[in-house]
C-alpha cells in the first residue's frame, strides 16, 4: 500500500512515526532519484500539517540516519512550497547530465532561488560549484540568470564561517544563506497574514540585496504585525462559544472547522494563511471564517475581502465557510453561488482596506444570510454541515 493510502487509512499512526519510520513505509524504503519511494515521500509531504512538517525537519537535523540529508531536502522543499514559491525538486545526487542543486524556487515575478540544503555548515562549502549549477540551468533555458540567485538553507543558526565565505567570494551578490529554523517562522508568519502584498514582500527578503538601508525590512515586520493583530473583519477574540478567546484557541476554532469540512468534502486540506486552505493539488480551496454570536445584532457577522475572492476563484471547486459560535454550526457554501450574492452586501472602502459585510441571522431552526435593506435574503439551511 503506498504512503499516501497508509496516511489516508490511520492519520494519527502515521504521524506518531518519526520521518525515518515514514520513509520506511514509501516505496522499498530508500530515496533516490525518480524512485517510488521518493515520489511517494513527496506526495505524503504534500498533504500533512506544517507542524508536522517542523517535526520531521528537527528530527532530520538532531538525529543522523541513511539519508536524512535526502529527506530533509525535501522537506525544505516542501516548506517553500508552502512560504509560496512555485517548486521544482532538485535532484539528489547530480552527474555529469544533470545539475546537482536541491531545488529551484520561482516566485510570482519569474525570479529564481536556486537552492542548496546541508545539515550543517561545520565543513567548508564549495560555492564555486553552486554557481555551476547555477550557469548549467540557464544553459537548459530553465532560468534567466539575471532575475535568478542561490540560497544556502542550513541546518543550524551559526552560521558566521559561511557568512564571511560568502561575503569575501565573487558571489556575494548573488548568494544569501538562511537557516531552516528562519525558513520555517518565514513559513508560519505567511499561515498567519492575510494579505497577499506581505507574503510577496516576504519572498523578497530571500532575494539577495543590499540593505544598507533598512526601510523595508521594517515595513514587512510593521505590515504583518499589523496584519495579524487586525484579523480578518469581523473576527475578534472576545468569545466564541460562550468562552474567552485569543488567538491560540481561535485556530484551535478554525482546526476544528475545517476538520469537519474535510470530513465532509472527503479530501485533505493544507492551511496557507489564516484563513485560506487548499487541497496539496490546488484543485480544491476554502476560505474559512468565525465569529462570535452578536446580541445587539442578534446574529454573526464576517468579513469578506477581494483577495479571498482571487484566491478561491483560481480552484476549480472552491467554498466559503462560516462557523457560527461553534464548529457544530459551519455553514458550507460555494464559491460560484456565493459569489452571485455578494452584490447584495454592503460593503467598506477606505484607502487601505476593503471588505463586503456578511451578516448571519437565526429565525427558529432556519438561518438567512442578509443582504443589505431593500434586497434580498438568502436561506442557509441547505449548506448546514450536519452532523
Amino acid at each position: 500500500m503506498a504512503l499516501i493510502d497508509l496516511w489516508k487509512k490511520d492519520p494519527d499512526q502515521i504521524f506518531s512515526k518519526s520521518i525515518q519510520q515514514v520513509i520506511a513505509f514509501a516505496g522499498d524504503g530508500k530515496l533516490s532519484d525518480g524512485s517510488t519511494a521518493s515520489l511517494e515521500l513527496r506526495e505524503y509531504l504534500k498533504n500533512i500539517p506544517s507542524d508536522v512538517l517542523l517535526r520531521y525537519a528537527d528530527y532530520c537535523l538532531a538525529e543522523s540516519f541513511q539519508n536524512s540529508g535526502l529527506a530533509l531536502q525535501d522537506i525544505v522543499n516542501e516548506i517553500g512550497r508552502r512560504i509560496g514559491f512555485e517548486v521544482t525538486p532538485g535532484y539528489y545526487r547530480g552527474t555529469s547530465g544533470q545539475p546537482g542543486h536541491d531545488g529551484l524556487w520561482k516566485d510570482k515575478d519569474g525570479h529564481s532561488i536556486l537552492v542548496e540544503v546541508k545539515t550543517t555548515d561545520a565543513y567548508r562549502i564549495d560555492l564555486n560549484r553552486i554557481a555551476v549549477y547555477r550557469r548549467d540551468l540557464e544553459k537548459r533555458d530553465l532560468i534567466d540568470l539575471e532575475r535568478s540567485s542561490m540560497l544556502v538553507i542550513v541546518g543550524r543558526q551559526d552560521t558566521g564561517d559561511l557568512e564571511a565565505q560568502i561575503r569575501g567570494s565573487k558571489y556575494a551578490w548573488d548568494m544569501r544563506v538562511i537557516s531552516v529554523e528562519a525558513l520555517v517562522s518565514m513559513m508560519k508568519l505567511k499561515e498567519e497574514v492575510e494579505d497577499p502584498s506581505i507574503i510577496e514582500r516576504i519572498h523578497k527578503i530571500l532575494v539577495p540585496k543590499e540593505f544598507t538601508r533598512l526601510d523595508q525590512i521594517v515595513d514587512i515586520a510593521f505590515a504583518a504585525v499589523k496584519d495579524v493583530k487586525e484579523g480578518e473583519p469581523g473576527d475578534d477574540d472576545e468569545q466564541v462559544n460562550g468562552k474567552s478567546e485569543g488567538r491560540v484557541s481561535r485556530v484551535a476554532f478554525y482546526a476544528e472547522c475545517v476538520k469537519r469540512i474535510e470530513s465532509k468534502l472527503k479530501i485533505s486540506l493544507i492551511r496557507q494563511t489564516r484563513t485560506s486552505y487548499s487541497s496539496s493539488d490546488g484543485n480544491t480551496a476554502l476560505i474559512c471564517a468565525s465569529s462570535r454570536f452578536y446580541e445587539k445584532e442578534k446574529g454573526y457577522w464576517f468579513g469578506f475581502l477581494p483577495y479571498q475572492g482571487d484566491f478561491l476563484s483560481k480552484a476549480k471547486d472552491a467554498y466559503v465557510a462560516f462557523g457560527c459560535g461553534t464548529p457544530d454550526k459551519i455553514f458550507l457554501i460555494p464559491y460560484k453561488v456565493f459569489e452571485t450574492w455578494l452584490k447584495y452586501f454592503n460593503k467598506t472602502k477606505s484607502w487601505n482596506r476593503e471588505y463586503w459585510h456578511i451578516k448571519i441571522r437565526e429565525s427558529g431552526q432556519s438561518s438567512r444570510m442578509m443582504g443589505r435593506t431593500g434586497t434580498k435574503n438568502f436561506d442557509l439551511d441547505q449548506y448546514l454541515i450536519r452532523p
